[in-house]
């Protein structure tokens, strides 16, 4: 229903640009595979249909610079693009790797999040406005009253699973149906990945850049304390730094997350364990401004060990990291620590993550350990989803998953994508459910749709 009602809307019509152009001023190769799915974009967008499609990636599979290609491409038709992220650290960042790859070609690349003093902030809207912009990196205060866009041709949304289906519907209501990318490090199995994302195309990077390395990683237990924190001694010594990232704990009486634990963790560590090194603290309840002067200093290499909440998860670039220590691994999903583990082997040093079990089962211990066997995202995510079913696959944040109480997600696949053919079926023939053997359906699916509006709001 979604997908039929943006087929019917006409796009911003793009003209044919030579992506050569673009290719010649990168600096790097690109993949087979980035180079695919650009060209999957490109077609949508000059299908004279809105382009709704879900670009899949794996941690390191070079996403952003699909994103680029896109914005560079609507560019040249005279558009301007706008990409959502979840973080101010992550706009950031994502602002300065692009100004540096764009800009040289003529693109005015701007930024605009929420923690922005009142005069950048009027400086930024002023620029967006009267079309001085050509590409605008933010938070969702991309999506705030008062901002105003001059001819949004393309919107690009990251970490998918982050924004509700209304934030993405309300960026694209700045334009008129301009196109839709969304791009996701979150590996979800393709047949899962259609049922949920079922109002969108799908493209999948399944090729890393050269050179990227594999992280090694193992699961230990506590009597392997000592040595880890040797390791880590080791490693600060030789001018690496280390992430600590530990799981929050629900305070039992309000439901809440009970940061108490996780703040004496790190005093614990700073004072009684590594007195000689500099460990700092970042995690959700921060205001965003306390949170990217902590990672910016992280950055700078201005702290040697960070303790983290999953704050850090997301697309936080530091390649002087090398070791990813996770703490009760066995609280996270597989897919979560495949994202935790991407945080580190960016840069040239080789890198290593370690899982610490907690109350281990054999269940547990069994998750774990593929992670030690595969850094393929897509395999860890098919685990997962086998050993958690679907309602858990991303933790607590994802809304709008199914819950089956019938089919099986691994077993019934088949069943799945029938029921999933005869839906678009009945939506090419009685788009408007006006038939007869129809009219019950489209009784069912208006109420499903209400549920998930009042879920929305």
């Amino acid at each position: 229903s979604a997908r039929k009602s943006t087929e019917l809307q006409s796009a911003p019509l793009m003209n044919k640009s030579d992506l050569g152009e673009f290719y010649d001023a990168l600096d790097f190769e690109l993949t087979k595979a980035q180079k695919r799915v650009i060209e999957d974009c490109i077609a949508d967008m000059l299908s004279g249909k809105p382009m709704s499609r879900l670009v899949q990636g794996d941690v390191g599979s070079g996403k952003t610079v699909v994103a680029a290609a896109c914005a560079w491409y609507a560019w040249k038709s005279g558009y301007q693009s706008a990409f959502m992220v979840p973080t101010e650290i992550l706009a950031t960042q994502h602002y300065s790797s692009l100004s540096e790859l764009l800009e040289p070609l003529g693109m005015r690349v701007d930024i605009l999040t929420g923690g922005m003093g009142a005069k950048k902030r009027r400086e930024a809207l002023g620029r967006l406005s009267t079309g001085e912009t050509d590409l605008v990196i933010g938070t969702h205060a991309l999506i705030s009253e008062g901002v105003e866009y001059c001819g949004l041709g393309l919107v690009i949304s990251d970490e998918q699973h982050r924004f509700g289906v209304q934030q993405r519907a309300a960026l694209s209501q700045k334009g008129n149906s301009p196109h839709v990318l969304v791009m996701s490090a979150t590996p979800i199995p393709r047949t899962l990945a259609l049922i949920i994302y079922g109002d969108l195309d799908i493209s999948v990077i399944d090729e890393l850049p050269p050179g990227r390395q594999t992280v090694d990683t193992y699961v230990v237990t506590e009597d392997m304390r000592q040595r880890i924190n040797n390791f880590i001694r080791r490693l600060v010594a030789e001018g690496r730094q280390v992430y600590i990232v530990c799981p929050m704990v629900e305070d039992s009486e309000n439901g809440e997350p009970d940061l108490k634990p996780v703040k004496e963790y790190a005093k614990a560590l700073q004072e009684q364990v590594f007195p000689e090194l500099r460990v700092s603290l970042i995690h959700g309840k921060m205001k965003p401004s306390e949170k990217d002067r902590v990672m910016d200093a992280f950055v700078r290499g201005e702290s040697d060990i960070l303790v983290a909440t999953t704050v850090i998860e997301v697309g936080v670039n530091v390649p002087n990291a090398a070791l990813m220590v996770v703490e009760n691994a066995d609280r996270f999903g597989l897919s979560q620590l495949h994202q935790l583990r991407g945080r580190v082997g960016r840069g040239k040093h080789k890198s290593y993550c370690v899982l610490f079990e907690g109350k281990s089962s054999e269940l547990s211990h069994k998750r774990l350990k593929t992670l030690c066997e595969t850094n393929d995202g897509f395999k860890i995510a098919q685990e997962d989803l086998k050993l958690r079913g679907p309602g858990d696959f991303f933790g607590k944040r994802q809304h709008g998953l199914p819950v089956f109480h019938i089919v099986d997600l691994n077993s019934d696949m088949k069943v799945m994508e029938a029921a999933r053919q005869a839906a678009a079926l009945v939506m090419d023939e009685d788009p408007a459910f006006k038939n007869e053997e129809n009219r019950l359906l489209g009784r069912q699916v208006s109420e499903m749709m209400r549920k998930c509006g009042d879920a929305l709001n």
